[in-house]
């Protein structure tokens, strides 16, 4: 789990992520994935470049299944960007800071 990252839940998803009135960066993740693993080193950049700006977290798809299943997310690591509520972009797989940082910049 990334250490700068919120960690968002079936409990707290509504309230930090659908109803944020900031950006916000959901990066769907599992233990037992590799590429996930490897995306957290990014996720945790993104946190620190963007603090005060934009929301970054994770979602375990594997303790938060209606998550998983209302946002059709079948592929991890998956990385879905809201802004007032709605997905603005989704990035398959580990990417580069730089990728998630392109979409963030037009946002704010």
């Amino acid at each position: 789990m990334s250490t700068l990252a919120i960690e968002f839940t079936e409990a707290n998803f509504n309230s930090e992520v659908e109803s944020s009135e900031v950006p916000v960066v959901v990066d769907f993740w599992a233990e037992w994935c590799g590429p996930c693993k490897l995306l957290s080193p990014t996720i945790d950049a993104i946190a620190e470049k963007y603090k005060g700006k934009v929301k970054v977290g994770k979602v375990n798809v594997e303790q938060n299944p209606s998550i998983v299943q209302k946002y059709g997310v079948r592929n991890i690591p998956n990385i879905l960007v809201f802004n007032n509520g709605n997905i603005e972009n989704q990035i398959i797989g580990n990417v580069p800071e730089s990728d998630i940082s392109s979409i963030l910049d037009k946002l704010i």
